[in-house]
């Protein structure tokens, strides 16, 4: 499982990329198509046409690292296939790779305690 930092952005290719790429033709798509900059520390997700697959491309610092899942049964929940990306937070990511309804987590805002609590 990837761990990523609580700051780091991570966005989903909505449109299925063709499975066949590595990592620099998967970099090339963040460049060209999606605008961004696949060595500025993001993680981007990608979806092939089946939806059981998932491939990650993020820059550690060092190299571009790529992760590959398929899961053996069911498929990932992914959003409406469309041109473009979404962001995702880092508990929708988590459970995104876990196979788990990422739509179904949402961010809860903490109430900082009082002087008398």
């Amino acid at each position: 499982m990837i761990i990523p930092g609580q700051n780091v952005k991570v966005m989903i290719a909505t449109k299925p990329v063709d499975f066949r790429k590595g990592h620099d033709g998967l970099a090339a798509v963040v460049a060209n198509e999606l605008g961004l900059d696949p060595h500025s520390g993001i993680i981007v997700v990608f979806r092939a046409k089946r939806g059981d697959r998932i491939k990650v491309l993020l820059w550690d610092g060092s190299g571009l690292v790529m992760i590959y899942k398929r899961l053996e049964g069911g498929t990932f929940a992914w959003p409406s296939v469309h041109d473009g990306m979404m962001r995702l937070s880092k508990a929708q990511f988590e459970a995104l790779f876990e196979g788990l309804d990422w739509r179904r987590v949402y961010a809860r805002r903490v109430r900082q305690p009082g002087a008398t609590e």
